[in-house]
């Protein structure tokens, strides 16, 4: 019997984290809403990607990009070590497998802000740990207004974009999860609900074999 008037095994082991995909069209508010939650959650990280592409003045290596060069990203690409790559205008973009599911091993949850594609193609090599959800806006009127409020974006790139919002959408169904934004708290507060949820999983606590086998030995 242990001090606390127990008896039998009463030991936890490290769970498995949680790879969580968020995706949604532009301004619906997936880059927010991942970076409050990564705030809020000291085991949250958020996915690097790599680049070819030089630093923007302040850019640090291994926090806003992982930089390298033409050749070591093509090698990484043949050795199979992005979940995802892309060459847009000339540079190429990817996310880097091994730094991602060694945080898994260590029981981190790993954030991406990223888009059906790329959510798709992580979904597909690591099924087991993959969480994907889509943020979807209340509407398509007040998407717009969002991204005009912004102030970022010229007419043209705004247009664009909301172009590009019906195909994004229209990919809803292949997400474990859908979240309308039509209030901040209250989608954080849903979003963070799945995560706790996600966490709690069988199979996320690999411990578990161990700890009933032990409970089943007892006399």
């Amino acid at each position: 019997m242990s001090s606390d008037g127990h008896t039998g095994p009463i030991f936890r082991g490290r769970r498995r984290g949680v790879l969580l995909a968020l995706s949604s069209p532009s301004g619906a508010g997936k880059t927010t809403l991942s970076k409050r939650l990564i705030s809020q959650n000291p085991d949250v990280i958020l996915s690097v990607s790599a680049t070819t592409r030089d630093p923007r003045p302040g850019e640090v290596d291994g926090q806003d990009y992982h930089f390298m060069s033409v050749d070591a990203f093509k090698a990484k690409a043949a050795e199979g070590e992005f979940f995802e790559w892309a060459e847009v205008f000339g540079r190429y973009y990817g996310t880097p497998k091994t730094p991602v599911m060694d945080a898994v091993e260590e029981g981190r949850d790993v954030v991406f802000d990223i888009d059906w594609q790329g959510a798709r193609a992580i979904a597909e090599q690591a099924p087991e740990d993959t969480v994907r959800v889509f943020i979807l806006p209340p509407s398509l009127a007040l998407l717009e207004e969002r991204l005009r409020k912004r102030g970022q974006d010229t007419p043209e790139i705004i247009k664009g974009r909301m172009d590009r919002a019906k195909d994004e959408i229209s990919h809803w169904h292949e997400y474990d999860y859908i979240i309308v934004n039509d209030d901040f708290a209250r989608a954080l507060e849903k979003l963070s609900l799945i995560l706790h949820a996600e966490r709690l999983k069988r199979t996320r606590h690999p411990w578990l074999d161990d700890f009933v086998d032990a409970i089943m030995d007892e006399e």
